[in-house]
């Protein structure tokens, strides 16, 4: 029977926490792997930059004069309407829900967050069948009015720059939505007591002091509605809007022009720096803290009569626009239509869908450790910066990826495959291009911002005393990582690798340019039927893709309006 190790004692701790510092500031290893992991994420950034500044022919003068100027137009037109949208919708509906009490307040708040679960093309796949002219909509009106045709009213084209506008903040609106509760939960109710003592109305405290303390959040909701703007593919080509990654897409593909889609692809690159630029303007360097340490429950203001059914109805109308809508016409789809989705390739692609996801959460999850335990074992400004800047590729949309990614890969099988031929006789073909590699490479570096956070989080609330320890016991970093904070990092971990998975999952645009080929996962299996306006075909691989993403839904939520700091009250 072996001993019990003796507890240590305070110079055996000293010399612990000691050995703990030096090792922090002497751990090349940490830092190189840090270095390493960089530079394979920034890989496809700097291989787009290179391509479009040596393409094989100078497309630039036909971009600026035939294809820019209208891409350009679309997308921007396109960002704002759905960041003014988005903004009003979800700033207006977490005041309400935050601040006020009416009939279905607290259900209300836990549906407003589910337009997320639908993916952007999802939506617009429903709300074009559901819109267009031989849809139900269309079709009721003109049965009620005795219309015949078209030119006997008029309808709004959802396949429009307004009606993208439309769909696209029907389904991102929780972005703002979930900023705004958090920050609106956390706000001061001394501050809000003070604007209502000194005279002013309770839209007047809102506007004057509610939104001016919430300005970082809501910036940060924004940039994420137009990072999503920018990477969509499907909503747009379905939409018939011709932005950015329509274009770059249509350059790669349909007319074979890589160098083209490259130099189309830097002004996104372009567009999202700039971005970061005005959501740092946004935030003007303001951060907002309590200089107590005590708090108070929200004083909920009771919203009776039909004014209270106003305001739930007004919080409702976003959730059945988002959400209700397009999942009862997946629904009714895919009930009636589960044989053909089943013969049309469903089961495999759902298969391909898990196990590329499981993968690729497995992988980015582990990546993320490491990019956030570097900085706790190595305290260097490499490892810091690492920390930071592991989370670009969540900006990088997901056609810019796939020329990132492709062109390095392809370099190095070309390379492989010449020193084959040259020393063996043999030819090796393909090796890393249009492979399941290739995507998982695309997925970890979109989604590594996805686990960072939570991971972060997690070990921000272990006690470095408890590093001190395990190094007076002996453990290295590394054997204390795995003994000490990976069995206390499990629930962040899981929480982490869940958001991965299910991001991945409904991944489309990288999924249609790096996938091998007869390779379909979900999203590529609904895109495919709805390319052929047969919706109701993929449906249930639609419906498969929503129901994934509730669950990390309803932990995000509860995470983020499941209490107030200090207090106890209903939040």
């Amino acid at each position: 029977m072996s001993e019990r190790p003796k507890a240590a004692g305070p110079f055996e701790a000293l010399r612990g926490w000691l050995a703990a510092r030096r090792g922090a500031a002497h751990a090349p290893g940490w830092g190189l792997t840090v270095a390493v992991l960089l530079a394979l994420i920034a890989l496809p950034a700097a291989a787009v930059l290179v391509i479009a500044a040596t393409p094989e022919n100078n497309d630039w003068p036909h971009l600026a004069r035939s294809v820019l100027p209208e891409a350009l137009k679309q997308t921007l037109l396109l960002g704002l309407g759905a960041s003014l949208l988005t903004l009003a919708t979800g700033t207006a509906t977490a005041w309400l829900v935050t601040m006020y009490r009416f009939p279905g307040r607290v259900m209300l708040d836990r549906l407003l967050v589910l337009p997320l679960a639908i993916p952007t093309y999802i939506a617009a796949y429903c709300y074009s069948e559901f819109l267009d002219y031989a849809g139900p909509v269309q079709t009721t009106l003109r049965e009620l009015f005795g219309w015949t045709s078209v030119n006997d009213y008029w309808f709004p084209s959802v396949r429009s720059l307004g009606g993208a506008v439309f769909v696209m903040s029907a389904v991102l609106y929780p972005y703002v939505y979930l900023a705004a509760r958090a920050s609106f939960v956390q706000q001061s109710v001394c501050a809000l007591e003070v604007a209502r003592t000194l005279g002013r109305t309770p839209m007047g405290t809102f506007w004057a002091v509610a939104l001016p303390l919430s300005r970082p959040a809501l910036a940060a909701g924004v940039a994420l509605v137009v990072m999503e703007t920018l990477n969509d593919l499907g909503a747009v080509q379905h939409l018939g809007v011709e932005t950015l990654t329509a274009s770059i897409y249509a350059t790669w593909l349909q007319r074979s022009n890589l160098g083209g889609a490259a130099q189309i692809a830097t002004v996104i690159l372009g567009l999202i720096v700039l971005l970061f630029a005005a959501e740092r303007f946004a935030r003007g360097g303001a951060k907002v803290h309590h200089t107590t340490g005590r708090y108070r429950a929200i004083p909920f203001q009771d919203i009776e009569g039909w004014r209270g059914y106003a305001a739930a109805g007004l919080c409702a109308l976003p959730f059945v626009a988002g959400f209700v809508l397009p999942f009862l016409l997946l629904a009714r789809f895919a009930v009636s239509h589960v044989s053909v989705a089943i013969e049309g390739g469903f089961l495999s692609a759902a298969w391909n869908s898990i196990f590329l996801a499981s993968v690729t959460a497995a992988a980015a999850t582990a990546l993320a450790l490491v990019f956030t335990y570097a900085p706790r074992v190595a305290r260097s400004g490499l490892t810091r910066f690492g920390q930071r800047a592991a989370g670009f590729g969540y900006a990088l949309p997901g056609t810019v990826l796939a020329i990132g990614v492709l062109v390095p890969l392809a370099a190095f099988d070309n390379f492989v495959d010449g020193w084959a031929r040259s020393l063996l006789g043999l030819s090796t073909g393909l090796i890393l291009s249009g492979s399941i590699a290739a995507l998982v490479y695309a997925y970890v570096i979109r989604f590594l911002a996805v686990a960072l956070g939570g991971i972060e989080a997690g070990l921000e609330r272990i006690s470095h005393n408890l590093d001190a320890a395990a190094r007076a016991l002996g453990e290295t970093a590394v054997s204390a990582l795995w003994r000490v904070h990976l069995p206390m990092l499990v629930p962040s971990l899981g929480v982490a690798a869940l958001l991965v998975f299910v991001d991945a999952l409904k991944e489309l645009p990288a999924t249609l340019l790096l996938r091998p080929f007869n390779f379909e996962t979900l999203a590529t299996h609904v895109y495919a039927f709805a390319a052929l306006e047969q919706i109701e075909s993929g449906a249930l691989g639609a419906l498969t893709i929503v129901l994934a993403g509730l669950v990390p839904l309803i932990l995000l939520h509860r995470a983020i309006a499941g209490g107030r700091a200090g207090g106890s009250g209903e939040t």
